[in-house]
């Protein structure tokens, strides 16, 4: 069987994208000493990605829909090389953060885009499986993003583990640039203004709505537990070095293979039941986070990984097959509402985390699972 090229850069897309997004995690105590802030203040450093994110992504869908996939994608990830390299150049945390919110900026135009190209040129039936290997590429990437800084660490600093990021980058942009073809099959906008009416029309379908709420959830509790995670196993008892807690992020790859299943998941037992089960799965999952245990914590950080991937997976794929014309904005709105969703997540957990600590977060994670159970159990047709 032969290997279709435009998947292969369809997952070089999602290693691009998230090899960023959250890499500071495994480093982030060892930042915050060097730049004397506290948890709550070094949180900023993933923030200033994820609300930049949020705020474009659903215009980055629409530019796409009136310039072309293609073309979008490939600019940004040219782009993308700058905030790249800019970033171990940093001198102070506010150079830091800003070059953060740029790196965010141009973020959505590589995923979101993405992911509407495969709306656009698959058939329904295998968008899913798709999307399901874009799932798995991202998760990948999450871990290596996170894993390279931390065991550069010791060798070249943190600063030499983002440059390595940037060089990266330019390797997926060569195989993107090379690799994708230009869309065949998606209906242009014929001005900005079209596409932007578009994207208000996806706020009046409700099932649209209810999985944007869905969404949300996803990266509140991702962001929460794996921001936070690090300073739980740096500090007392564990005192883990920033090279463990980055091998920690391993655990991506499991929701990286159990993405791939999404598909055949799905059609076996329904989406809302598949989703419903993943959330009660999620929630044990965090529970086994409150037993002061190394391995038990990283054995629950493998189920909290694969529940919120494959709740991501299917909740994007809904997306993508449910939107009404317009693909790429509707996935833009998604991306708003998942990023927003980090960014209260990072901000709020990271509050609650200095007042009252690890288990109070966690106590704040399960109540976000439980409101995203009660959505999907009132919302998502059967």
């Amino acid at each position: 069987m032969l290997i279709d090229p435009r998947r292969i850069a369809i997952v070089f897309c999602a290693v691009c994208a998230f090899l960023h997004l959250y890499s500071p995690q495994a480093v982030l105590p060892l930042m915050a000493q060097e730049f004397g802030v506290g948890a709550a203040g070094a949180s900023l450093i993933i923030t200033a990605s994820t609300l930049a994110v949020a705020a474009t992504a659903p215009f980055s869908g629409a530019i796409s829909d009136l310039l072309g996939r293609k073309r979008v994608i490939v600019a940004a990830m040219v782009l993308l090389l700058v905030p790249g390299v800019m970033l171990p150049l940093s001198g102070s945390l506010n150079e830091l953060i800003f070059w953060r919110f740029v790196q965010g900026l141009l973020l959505p135009p590589i995923f979101a885009v993405a992911i509407a190209y495969i709306g656009d040129e698959w058939p329904p039936q295998q968008a899913t499986g798709v999307i399901g290997s874009y799932t798995s590429a991202s998760a990948v990437a999450g871990f290596l993003g996170r894993f390279i800084p931390g065991v550069l660490l010791a060798y070249v600093g943190w600063r030499g583990g983002f440059m390595a990021l940037a060089v990266l980058t330019a390797v997926c942009l060569i195989v993107v640039a090379a690799l994708l073809p230009r869309e065949t099959k998606f209906v242009r906008a014929s001005n900005l203004a079209a596409s932007l009416r578009q994207m208000l029309a996806h706020l009046r379908n409700p099932k649209l709505l209810a999985t944007y709420a869905v969404g949300f959830g996803v990266l509140f509790n991702f962001i929460a537990v794996f921001t936070y995670m690090s300073f739980h196993l740096a500090g007392p008892p564990f005192f883990q070095s920033a090279a463990f807690i980055g091998s920690i992020f391993v655990v991506y790859l499991a929701g990286a293979a159990a993405a791939t299943l999404t598909g055949r998941m799905i059609a076996a037992i329904g989406r809302r039941t598949f989703v419903l089960c993943i959330l009660a799965v999620w929630a044990c999952g965090i529970l086994l986070m409150l037993i002061p245990s190394v391995a038990v914590i990283v054995g629950a950080l493998a189920i909290a990984s694969i529940c919120g991937v494959l709740t991501q997976a299917a909740s994007t794929s809904y997306v993508a097959i449910t939107a009404q014309g317009g693909t790429s904005s509707a996935v833009g709105l998604y991306v708003t509402s998942f990023y927003f969703g980090g960014t209260v997540g990072g901000w709020l957990a990271g509050l609650t985390y200095e007042a009252a600590g690890w288990p109070a977060m966690l106590a704040l994670v399960l109540g976000m699972i439980a409101i995203q159970a009660l959505i999907v159990a009132t919302t998502w047709s059967r």
